[in-house]
């Protein structure tokens, strides 16, 4: 079993210039991530309109045909970044899903786009793991938080970025101009992040000592993680909380556009500024968040994020039903900035609750589980139902759709909850 961290560390020493440059690095690297992956969303509408697919179709490119490759193959990669150098592994998987972000853009036809965003999510399992595992062997407990919190602002930067530029490019140029630019991007920064980024020593940052073997092994470190509640709830509530998260943001443009009357150039500018402003504040202040309280009781981790989710809950109901993009896009700003708390914390959780030599294949399952739910099912199942309404005669079937999100609200809460119960029982009981 992994050796527990202190529940009540002491304040943690200055962090080192180099520890923010690989911050800042790999934070770059998640923010090309999330913007290759929105992208599909992002440019839903004249995707369709060029390859004449449905929303069931979207849903399943987006969702679980992308995250069979994303979350399965991220286990095979954990393991032998948990045995190798971490840094190889991110500048590599950078790599492939750049350059299959451009094949993306050279689709001719549905298939074909397939197979290339298949492989977007080939490459993109092995870039966040690894990742976790950097910044948790760079950052000290007490600081790991704030860490987490600013790497995790890849995703709505990222996402900002892609309606911003993605958008513009399309309403301007072509849809497919904007994956072949930003895909040629990330094949740059691969280069770079090799040439430049330096491993460091695994465990070198943590506070109790470890008597770990030097390479953690597969299967044992599957069955502790899958056995272990801490972990496994972590992730399950992270799961509820992102089928409604990825549900919402593979339909949001095109919810905008068809519902609200929103047009692209609208998208470029407000709907980025949603993101941007809403998941930024959801990052950033879950990161002050843990540094601060989990030093008195590690239940932070779980309770800040229940407690988020059932503010943001009336909000999205809110969100759905406005009648105007304006009023919209408010309640959506809101909704965000409480929907994404889960994440740093159960990150930064699952980082502190194994060995320094599991951390990346943990960090892998974390993402297997919770995006297999999240990622996997939520946009498939918004399209299908969305074209299962449309079939039943309903003229607003997306909207429909997204309200069936609802449900999964309060299961992320009582998981979260269920979780805090379960970490106050082992702060209880002597190690």
């Amino acid at each position: 079993m992994a050796a527990t961290l202190a529940t009540t560390p002491s304040p943690a020493p200055a962090t080192s210039a180099r520890a923010w440059v690989m911050l800042s690095t790999l934070t770059f690297v998640y923010v090309l991530n999330f913007l290759d992956r929105q992208l599909l969303g992002i440019l839903a509408k004249p995707i369709q309109d060029d390859l004449h697919i449905t929303d069931g179709q979207l849903g399943l490119i987006g969702g679980l045909y992308f995250a069979f490759f994303y979350c399965f193959i991220a286990i095979p990669i954990g393991w032998l970044a948990d045995r190798s150098n971490r840094i190889t592994i991110v500048a590599l998987a950078c790599a492939i899903w750049s350059a299959a972000t451009t094949a993306c853009g050279l689709a001719a036809t549905y298939p074909q786009l397939v197979v290339a965003r298949m492989t977007v999510g080939f490459g993109e399992a092995g870039g966040v793991p690894p990742s976790y595992a950097l910044i948790t062997d760079t950052f000290p407990p007490g600081r790991r938080g704030i860490a987490f919190g600013i790497y995790n602002l890849g995703p709505p930067i990222g996402a900002a970025m892609g309606i911003a530029f993605g958008a513009s490019i399309a309403a301007f140029f072509h849809w497919r101009d904007a994956f072949i630019a930003i895909g040629a991007v990330g094949v740059v920064t691969a280069i770079l992040v090799r040439i430049f980024l330096r491993e460091p020593a695994r465990g070198s940052t943590d506070t109790v000592v470890h008597d770990a073997p030097v390479k953690a092994r597969f299967w044992p470190t599957i069955g502790m993680f899958f056995t272990h509640p801490v972990l496994m709830l972590a992730a399950l509530g992270s799961g509820a909380t992102q089928f409604v998260t990825y549900g919402l943001g593979n339909f949001a443009v095109l919810f905008l556009i068809r519902e609200k009357g929103m047009t692209l150039q609208e998208i470029a500018v407000w709907y980025a500024l949603v993101v941007l402003i809403g998941m930024c504040t959801g990052m950033l202040v879950s990161g002050r968040v843990i540094d601060r309280f989990t030093r008195h009781s590690r239940r932070v981790y779980a309770i800040a994020p229940a407690l988020s989710l059932a503010v943001a809950m009336p909000f999205y109901a809110a969100f759905v039903w406005s009648p105007g993009w304006p009023l919209a896009l408010v309640l959506l700003t809101i909704t965000m900035s409480f929907n994404y708390t889960y994440l740093s914390c159960s990150v930064a959780l699952v980082q502190e609750e194994v060995r320094p030599d599991q951390r990346v294949l943990s960090g892998a399952l974390l993402l297997l589980v919770m995006n297999f739910i999240g990622l996997g099912l939520g946009p498939t199942w918004v399209g299908a139902a969305s074209d299962g309404f449309k079939a039943a005669g309903d003229t607003h079937s997306l909207r429909t759709a997204l309200y069936t999100l609802l449900p999964a609200y309060p299961i992320a809460i009582l998981l979260f909850f269920w979780l805090a119960r379960v970490i106050r029982a082992q702060e209880r009981t002597p190690a």
